[in-house]
């Protein structure tokens, strides 16, 4: 088996249950109500983008768009601006998610900091031609802030993949 340039270990199978958990974990944390600012990082899509690079034959469009949709109710926003916002995300992560395995968690970052910024722009035009104000400048923060957030989410879901097998003298991987 060939190994990525950097990796140490092989990782464990994902579990599905802590899979869609931290799904829902995510938007949880999207619908907590502590006022969304323009500027505040958007966690359930960077999960998507994550599980997406990650596990795309698991969590893909179909995921983004039922996630995009519960966004919309809660927000109130226009019916389907996150779940375009999202599906496109989870597409275009989906696409590159064999190249960008290849890279360290740093270099990752950096590639999909463009994915978090025609996100954000989705969402902005869908808001603007429906008539909504424009929320400022400081919404050029949030991907930016999503992109400094990506090496932090890959320690924490891939924490359970790393743990160590039962040792076995027969079985040195």
């Amino acid at each position: 088996m060939i190994m990525r340039p950097g990796q140490q270990q092989l990782l464990l199978p994902v579990s599905p249950f802590f899979m869609w958990s931290s799904l829902i974990v995510a938007l949880l944390l999207d619908m907590v109500p502590l006022g969304r600012g323009a500027w505040t990082p958007d966690v359930l899509a960077l999960v998507i983008v994550f599980w997406s690079v990650h596990q795309p034959a698991r969590v893909g469009i179909g995921a983004a768009f039922f996630f995009g949709l519960c966004m919309d109710v809660h927000q109130s926003a226009m019916l389907g601006q996150h779940a375009l916002s999202y599906t496109t995300l989870s597409f275009l992560a989906i696409m590159v998610h064999r190249r960008l395995l290849w890279h360290s968690v740093i270099s990752q970052a950096l590639q999909v900091l463009p994915l978090f910024a025609l996100s954000h722009l989705i969402e902005l035009v869908i808001r603007m031609i429906g008539g909504g104000v424009f929320p400022g400048w400081t919404l050029l923060i949030a991907p930016a802030l999503e992109g400094l957030l990506w090496p932090l989410v890959s320690v924490i879901l891939l924490a359970p993949q790393r743990r160590t097998p039962d040792p076995d003298a027969n079985r040195p991987l």
